[in-house]
């Protein structure tokens, strides 16, 4: 399949949290199927900002799509996030990276956020 080959021959970083349940299932299915990523743990090596717009520029619900609503940083959050300039919510995420959904894997061009392997395989094989 083309886009398989292409898709083979990119970069694919995957940004993970070791104790993570979802991130520990995608990363047996990379495993388990042979692709080859760069591992990047969530918390330590996070997204910069300008990674961050790149992401978002991959999916198809902006912003909701990768940051996680539901996670009890969110919810302690002291900021409307409505009220901050996409370079401020950048910003924060990065430095604040337990905002974000995961796993993210991307290859440059296209992305998979949580554990989805109907997603993955349609990306990967």
């Amino acid at each position: 399949m083309a886009v398989a080959e292409r898709t083979r021959t990119q970069k694919i970083t995957f940004f993970t949290y070791p104790s993570c349940t979802s991130c520990r299932k995608a990363k047996a299915w990379l495993m388990e199927n042979g692709i080859e990523y760069e591992e990047r743990h969530l918390f330590k090596n996070p997204p910069t900002a300008e990674e961050l717009m790149e992401i978002i520029k991959m999916t198809t619900n902006g912003l909701d799509e990768i940051l996680s609503t539901r996670s009890q940083r969110f919810k302690n959050l002291e900021v409307d996030i409505n009220e901050m300039s996409v370079k401020e919510l950048l910003e924060m995420l990065s430095e604040e990276p337990q905002l974000l959904k995961r796993p993210i894997i991307t290859d440059g061009e296209h992305l998979v956020v949580g554990y989805n392997s109907s997603a993955m395989k349609n990306l990967f094989t």
